[in-house]
């Protein structure tokens, strides 16, 4: 199992005292373990240091979640070619060996032996910081409290790590010491999910203790992070409780260890939502929004993903970016802009599904479903009433919507070479050609092969020149306060059945649509609330990475794309073209093969004791 943890050592961080390479077996660590011990862990700001080198090696394996909504229904993830580079900083965690995917809605579950590896180098990494500074503590008894904090930060992170470890491959092995010698990890088996969840609870337990109420710095933890992750490690635990987990054959679901679950959860994110003070970007104001196919005044909403809101405190779990000639940037503008802001490549793009899930701004409730017409053989199709290609269709909806994709003739401010240049429209089928817009002429926006939808993002995608496509410094948020109340709503319901204060957290969620409050028959039972409580995660989280742990933990993969040996469920474009068909006359094991993932047999051919999913047996 040597491979499996030799990623653990290669810390990727800028300490004095580290090293910038990976060595090619632990056993050659042995030279700069003595270092270690003798000339640092000597005072807090090597304690310090030693967890931003956590942090450091950690964020990589988080902030490239957009490409997860691939395997959903609402987002295309067409190509991960920004992270063929093969280096661990640019997203080498998140590449399958495919450029263009293994991020489909089936057919993923063998493509992920990278993040499985570079996720167990985060626990050791984690782990190294745990032991050494559990070391200091009786040597520096006045730095105590500091040195707790950073014990509490690191086992927060190690949470986290082997939350989203479990989330996708079930039972694993659980380390809670660092891994020095080969030896130490040869012949470890999986752990039992249930033990290794408990573990997550006790780290999550002694840091929501000893963290303090505020961040000692942005880019650390704080105690309401804390509690929001020890909620959601809660809620998921009573989502598999409830809906069962067939695929990990050795765990029994149980509807009181579920119900269990959700009450705990809903505690702890009724306090991240009470005690601290915490509130919505903008305190959730919808702010203005522009004409249809004008950009000038865009919604609140469309701030929130730009770095203007980094210190907001709505992120209570977020990682940070540097920025220009950092070295650390984000690349979310390579990934969702397209070639009219800074050449950028639409490896992320909406599916057409999206749009109709946009909600009523006057009635707060979904309209009839858009009519995708083709402008070649329908003459009067963008200016039909309701067709895909009308403007006007999309008119009076959710403020959220434009905030976040781009339709027929809506604009995108344009940038070249780090300046602005004009607003560019999306026009279907018609790259970098000339329109006329009420009365004014535009070139339309050039997106190659990147939608195959007729839309495209708005949302992450920078509207102020200065920075190139791969230069961002935007905080990538993993929770979210509004992931909070929704999450809290999604508890407290599958606890309680709706409440009026989970409706009241919803209903904020969506008054920054501009949406009137839910109607009444919209939380009449449990089962409704929960539509519209999931109606809210669709459209508030898309392209964050959350849809495809939402489906998996709620059984739901076959409610949108059918039944096995069924006809599956073809994708189309605003002109009413097929596109692609998923799970059509798929067998079980296709859809076995969604809902958990394979562990990687390299790691098992050099480890007997490391079982594999039965799925891929």
């Amino acid at each position: 199992m040597k491979n499996l943890y030799r990623v653990a050592v290669c810390f990727f961080i800028a300490a004095p005292v580290f090293f910038a390479s990976c060595v090619k077996d632990l056993l050659d660590q042995q030279a700069t373990t003595e270092l270690d011990a003798k000339v640092f862990w000597q005072n807090e700001a090597d304690a310090t240091s030693g967890l931003m080198g956590m942090y450091a090696n950690i964020k990589p394996l988080f902030n490239k979640d957009y490409f997860y909504d691939g395997m959903g229904e609402y987002v295309r993830t067409r190509s991960i070619s920004s992270l063929s580079s093969g280096t661990f900083t640019a997203g080498l965690a998140y590449y399958t060996g495919n450029t263009n995917g293994h991020y489909n809605p089936h057919g993923y579950g063998s493509a992920f032996d990278n993040m499985y590896r570079f996720l167990f180098g985060g626990v050791n990494r984690a782990n190294y910081v745990i032991d050494n500074v559990n070391q200091m503590l009786p040597r520096y008894p006045g730095s105590v409290e500091n040195l707790e904090i950073i014990i509490a930060e690191a086992r927060m992170m190690r949470a986290l790590v082997y939350f989203r470890l479990i989330s996708m491959w079930g039972d694993v092995p659980y380390l809670d010491e660092t891994i020095t010698d080969n030896a130490q990890v040869a012949e470890i088996a999986r752990t039992p999910i249930e033990e290794v969840k408990n573990r997550i609870l006790a780290d999550l337990d002694y840091a929501i203790e000893k963290l303090p109420v505020a961040a000692v710095q942005p880019d650390r933890m704080s105690r309401p992070a804390a509690l929001a992750l020890r909620g959601k490690v809660n809620l998921f635990w009573g989502s598999w409780n409830k809906h069962g987990w067939p695929e990990l054959d050795t765990f029994e679901p149980s509807s009181a260890k579920a119900d269990e679950a959700f009450r705990a959860a809903a505690v702890d994110f009724k306090r991240v939502i009470s005690e601290f003070g915490l509130a919505l970007f903008r305190n959730g104001a919808p702010g203005e929004t522009d004409a249809l196919g004008k950009a000038d005044k865009l919604p609140n909403y469309y701030y929130l993903f730009l770095p203007s809101a980094n210190n907001a405190n709505e992120n209570l779990i977020g990682f940070t970016h540097g920025g220009i000639g950092s070295g650390l940037s984000e690349k979310m503008m390579r990934d969702f802009g397209n070639r009219d802001t800074e050449n950028s490549e639409v490896n992320i793009s909406p599916s057409y599904w999206i749009a109709d899930r946009y909600q009523s701004t006057i009635t707060g409730d979904f309209l009839p479903a858009m009519e995708r017409l083709n402008p070649n053989n329908v003459p009067d199709a963008r200016t039909r009433v309701n067709s895909a290609l009308n403007p006007q269709s999309y008119a009076n909806r959710d403020y959220r919507m434009k905030a976040t994709i781009l339709w027929e003739y809506e604009v995108m401010q344009g940038m070249t070479a780090l300046q602005s240049t004009r607003f560019f429209p999306m026009v279907y089928q018609n790259q970098g050609g000339v329109v006329n817009i009420g009365g004014q002429q535009f070139t339309t926006i050039r997106y190659n092969s990147g939608t195959n939808s007729g839309l495209l993002f708005r949302k992450f995608v920078r509207n102020y020149p200065g920075q190139g496509r791969e230069e961002g410094n935007y905080t990538w948020p993993v929770i979210r306060l509004a992931d909070v109340y929704l999450m809290y709503a999604e508890a407290s319901n599958e606890a309680f059945g709706p409440q009026a204060d989970a409706v009241d957290l919803v209903n904020k969620i969506r008054a920054r649509g501009n949406l009137p409050a839910l109607k009444p028959e919209k939380y009449a039972s449990s089962s409704s609330f929960f539509d519209a409580i999931e109606q809210e995660r669709i459209i508030e989280l898309i392209g964050e990475g959350h849809r495809f742990f939402d489906i998996r933990r709620w059984r739901k993969i076959e409610a949108f794309w059918g039944q096995p040996y069924g006809p599956g469920r073809t994708t189309t474009n605003s002109w009413g073209n097929s596109v692609t068909t998923y799970f059509q006359n798929a067998s079980e094991r296709v859809y076995q093969q969604c809902y958990i993932l394979r562990i990687p047999e390299s790691e098992r051919d050099r480890n007997p004791k490391l079982t594999q999913n039965w799925p891929f047996l």
